[in-house]
């Protein structure tokens, strides 16, 4: 890799810290292993509770780490638990924010006292969602880039957050709002969205009748906390989200888009010591790739809801029924949390298995880039979280979508009305949607369309790639390597 590389003999330290959620994670890990080729020292923190499920998924190698990139861990607040699921995300997302700052203001303080372990500590880079992290770095006089791992969109959709309160649009007067229409009115005043957006279409935290909802006080503080940070990092490229890019950078001093990170971290030395180091904190079933080299191109339906969403039972048995009527082959993550309540894992209806088989294959976790660029997938159905959107648009891959919570709705209008690679399910699940959705994306007029936008995205998604290492070259010497905070007039 062509780089911005720190003066000879020196090896900077940067301090990675991501949000403790598999989705925070999984980019943060490749951000730091884009880093640590480029020269730096890494030191990667997790949670206590994600260290212990990363070494039951992974084995006690999987935080051994490698010289120049170490594991350390902070506690997150939470009671004790050995639970192997995601944690609830508003009682991590209050805890973190109220209890964090003094274990990591500790942690830079030791790995500062111990230079014949680990080189000084040169910058901090954290999850936009761990801004306490900006006062720790300042602590120590080192600066602190925040990593937004979410959608340019979706950060847009949060800034929206404080317009229309002011507006009286929201918190909800009542929950009727929910259900009564009022959440399909348009919002094609929101600066720096797309003139489509509708209320539903926005942040999911905003459906709250409690002005002091705990996820939408904490997304409207980390959101702009972010103008205090040396920088803001984004897993994007300018051609996919310009308007929401430009609507960041008016109101954030220097924003830096590196994405799709999957294309850096490709460009890493193949086979080298790098690839040992992984963040799954589920054991991935490596039997999915086998049993996909067995189909033929495009034949396949992969669905994964991703780490966090969950559903009724009800919802699970109309997905199940659904893709048993749509008649195509399909791979299916199910996690043994997924659905609500489920006790010891989830249930599919009877007579499941035995209507699918031959043509289905479930497995609990998979390597997703590595299912998402097999030929045989043909369509993803998906939550829409953004690294998962951003690995389908990667690999060429239009998608059904089914948001559950958070951004996931934003991505969704994007994808459908904006990027136009992806359909709708719907919010109230329906084995006959469900069933003509997948074939309408599989077989119709309208999948054709989509499969053609797909891979004009990808091909962009692949120009991207030079600018994007430029601009990590450049937020690795006027930000990392500054010393100090940018400033900036």
């Amino acid at each position: 890799m062509s780089a911005a590389m720190p003066a000879a003999g020196e090896k900077p330290h940067a301090v990675c810290l991501p949000f403790p959620a598999q989705g925070h994670i999984t980019p943060m890990m490749k951000l730091a292993k884009v880093l640590h080729s480029r020269g730096f020292h890494i030191t990667f923190v997790s949670t206590e509770y994600n260290h212990r499920r990363l070494i039951r998924s992974r084995g006690p190698g999987a935080v051994a780490g490698l010289p120049g990139f170490r594991f350390a861990t902070i506690p997150d607040g939470l009671p004790e638990s050995d639970a192997d699921a995601t944690q609830d995300p508003a009682s991590i997302s209050y805890s973190t924010m109220t209890t964090c700052l003094p274990h990591f203001r500790d942690l830079l303080a030791e790995l500062g006292r111990s230079p014949d372990a680990a080189p000084p500590v040169k910058c901090v880079v954290a999850d936009s969602l761990m801004s306490f992290s900006l006062d720790a770095a300042a602590e120590i006089g080192v600066p602190c880039a925040l990593f937004w791992t979410a959608s340019a969109c979706g950060y847009m959709g949060y800034r929206n957050f404080r317009p229309l309160m002011e507006k009286g649009i929201i918190p909800l007067k009542e929950e009727e709002q929910l259900r009564n229409g009022f959440m399909d009115m348009p919002v094609d005043w929101a600066p720096g969205m797309s003139k489509h957006m509708r209320l539903r279409d926005f942040p999911t935290f905003l459906r709250t009748t409690d002005r002091d909802d705990i996820l939408l006080t904490f997304q409207l503080h980390q959101v702009e906390q972010a103008e205090s940070a040396a920088a803001v990092v984004l897993n994007t490229f300018d051609e996919l989200e310009q308007p929401a890019l430009d609507a960041m950078r008016a109101i954030i001093p220097a924003v830096y888009t590196i994405g799709p990170l999957t294309f850096l971290t490709e460009l890493i030395e193949p086979g080298g010591p790098l690839e040992a180091i992984s963040s799954s904190l589920w054991r991935e079933d490596q039997g999915c790739l086998d049993w996909l080299d067995g189909k033929k191109p495009r034949s396949v339906v992969y669905v994964n809801y991703g780490s966090v969403t969950v559903m009724s039972s009800r919802e699970l048995e109309e997905f199940a029924w659904g893709l048993v009527r749509s008649g195509h082959d399909f791979l299916w993550i199910v996690r043994p949390d997924v659905v609500r309540s489920a006790g010891a894992g989830a249930a599919l209806p009877q007579g499941f298995v035995e209507a699918t088989e031959g043509r289905g294959l479930l497995a609990s976790w998979c390597d997703q880039e590595a299912v998402l660029r097999h030929p045989a997938v043909g369509v993803f159905l998906t939550h829409s979280g953004w690294n998962s959107t951003v690995e389908s648009l990667c690999s060429g891959v239009p998608m059904l979508c089914w948001p559950f919570f958070a951004e996931q709705q934003t991505n969704c209008r994007y994808k459908c009305v904006e990027w136009g690679v992806a359909m709708e399910v719907g919010d109230r699940v329906r084995r006959e949607a469900v069933e003509g959705r997948i074939r309408e994306a599989m077989d119709g007029e309208k999948g054709m369309q989509m499969r053609r936008r797909a891979s004009e995205w990808k091909e962009a998604a692949a120009r991207s790639r030079e600018q994007s290492l430029a601009n990590l070259d450049r937020l690795i010497s006027d930000v990392l390597l500054s010393g100090t905070k940018k400033q900036v007039d």
